[in-house]
């Protein structure tokens, strides 16, 4: 038995996938095809994106917002996952990389859940607000420009139901928030926001060591 989070070398990871992973054949390759792109490492674990979707089952979730699409995955992943009517509205600067997962969502048949936004996330998230979508949203996944996480974090926060939920990615970030020497402005950023979700009663909070580090942060009653 142990008192912490288990370490996982490689055939123990496996062995989680094997014993776990339910990826579907279409997910599969969408994860593959990004694979041999130079960004790839931009891609969530497939374990993440399958413990994204059961959060989604478990609490009913209908209207979702994701911060950073890359090329689909973890919009996949979610999109499957919400009821027939549900939908996902996805914040992307370029369809670049977004234009790679589209098929994939057309072939899943949940293209008509994904409202892909074009334009910087904040802007999107603004004209949410402003067109009374306050409360509306069950929750918002975000992985994009770290420097720009804490404001995410407020949009959220107002767009967001009470026991919403917000899901940040890279909260971790490889063991970077521990390196002294590691001074650039995304690591700065990452622990200016542990450390200030730690503090803030807006919120119920648990940081898991999924994927490089995944942050969930429920929204309280106010």
């Amino acid at each position: 038995m142990t008192k912490r989070s288990i370490e996982l070398d490689d055939r123990l990871y496996q062995y989680l996938l094997d014993h776990s992973l339910r990826e579907n054949a279409i997910m599969r390759r969408l994860r593959e095809a990004t694979a041999t792109h130079e960004l790839a490492r931009m891609q969530i674990s497939p374990e993440q994106g399958q413990f994204m979707a059961l959060l989604i089952e478990l609490m009913g979730a209908r209207n979702i917002i994701e911060i950073g699409t890359f090329t689909g995955y973890s919009a996949l992943a979610m999109a499957q996952a919400l009821p027939t009517d549900g939908r996902l509205i996805c914040c992307d600067i370029s369809t670049q990389w977004t234009d790679i997962g589209r098929p994939y969502w057309r072939e899943a048949g949940v293209e008509g859940r994904i409202d892909l936004r074009i334009a910087p996330a904040l802007d999107t998230l603004d004209a949410l607000i402003a067109n009374a979508q306050t409360g509306c949203f069950d929750m918002v996944f975000v992985d994009a420009d770290k420097t720009a996480y804490a404001d995410y974090y407020e949009r959220a926060l107002v767009l967001l139901r009470q026991g919403g939920l917000i899901l940040f990615d890279n909260m971790l970030w490889s063991g970077r928030v521990l390196d002294a020497a590691a001074d650039d402005e995304d690591t700065q950023a990452i622990r200016a926001l542990n450390a200030r979700l730690h503090g803030d009663e807006r919120i119920s909070l648990s940081l898991l060591p999924v994927g490089d580090g995944l942050t969930l942060a429920r929204k309280r009653a106010e």
